[in-house]
């Protein structure tokens, strides 16, 4: 049996790092099948020596976000533990402090994990940016954060939302309503996210406007978007010819994100993704940056994290 003694400098810092019930500390030892026991201001951590110092890196860890102000949850705490794994703890630092804006409740939007403060900051230093990687990982919601950061701004003077109103084993044609009414549950997403940031007041005033515009990918031809912050998402369901289409789209003074999973593409067979194909055509041309999601940068339930890992080992079996 081996011991190791943490000293944490104030009590509402370990108050923090314990969580309620004592949940987070339990995680940690649940993880590493290790003893956390509090003594006033030390934390006493004993079990096998290797356990042990895994679950003091993971402790270091979990103190570097409370000091820098960040509010622990099952989710990063979850996602310190895989940085352990990797021995990548000390990039913790880097991700703190990066509040891109406020949504209307006053809650801060911030990266969560190392993968979206990079996708993150490919799009502020980049005029095109492709994001790709599984449900869950924070791709639109990011972008649409983004977007209306620039907004506020005046960096740009509207927000363009557009995705593919493709039929996922569903049929448009048997919707009510006009083409508007039959293609707003497809941009649903779009507005969820955008009520989110704006709230519903300021999301229609500004939609009466023009300011900020939903719409599906077809009404895209033809037109030179200025002055735009322009999002495309569920991009893997773009044909390669709409994914031209959409980038040459791209007016002066304007950001353009394309977000997708290309792990759920519902694309007729035979037909390739446009989101797939502009990742290998576009990767080398300065400006354009492709950041890809891995299952570590789920930000959602950690079942989701799961799910994707099992279907990605069945994915590979298949390929064997």
């Amino acid at each position: 049996m081996f011991e190791q003694i943490i000293s944490v400098d104030r009590m509402e810092h370990a108050v923090s790092l314990f969580g309620s019930f004592d949940e987070n500390i339990r995680q940690i030892e649940q993880e590493y099948n290790v003893q956390v026991i509090s003594r006033g201001s030390d934390l006493k951590i004993s079990g096998e020596a290797d356990a042990v110092a895994k679950a003091t890196r993971a402790i270091h860890g979990l103190l570097t976000l409370i000091n820098k102000g960040e509010t622990l949850s099952e989710q990063n705490v979850r996602y310190v533990l895989s940085l352990v794994r990797e021995g990548a703890e000390d990039k913790l630092s880097g991700l703190c402090g990066d509040c891109i804006c406020i949504t209307a409740k006053g809650k801060p939007v911030k990266p969560k994990t190392l993968g979206q403060k990079k996708y993150v900051e490919a799009i502020r230093q980049n005029t095109i940016t492709l994001g790709a990687g599984p449900a869950g990982t924070g791709k639109t919601y990011l972008a649409v954060a983004m977007a209306v950061t620039a907004f506020r701004a005046k960096e740009v003077n509207r927000i363009i939302l557009t995705r593919p109103a493709v039929e996922a084993g569903e049929k448009l044609g048997f919707l009510p309503g006009d083409l508007q009414q039959k293609v707003d549950p497809y941009l649903r997403p779009l507005y969820d996210a955008l009520f989110d940031m704006l709230g519903a007041e300021a999301f229609a005033r500004y939609q009466e406007r023009g300011s900020i515009e939903v719409a599906p990918l077809a009404y895209m031809r033809g037109r030179t978007l200025d002055d735009s912050f322009i999002i495309l998402d569920e991009a893997q369901n773009t044909t390669k010819e709409q994914m031209k289409m959409f980038l040459t789209r791209l007016g002066f003074n304007s950001k353009m994100v394309v977000t997708g999973d290309v792990t759920q593409i519902d694309l007729p067979d035979g037909k390739k993704s446009g989101l797939l194909e502009a990742m290998k055509i576009l990767k080398n041309i300065p400006d354009i940056s492709v950041c890809r999601f891995t299952e570590k940068d789920v930000v959602r339930h950690k079942l989701v994290q799961e799910i994707i890992k099992a279907y990605e080992k069945n994915e590979e079996a298949k390929r064997k």
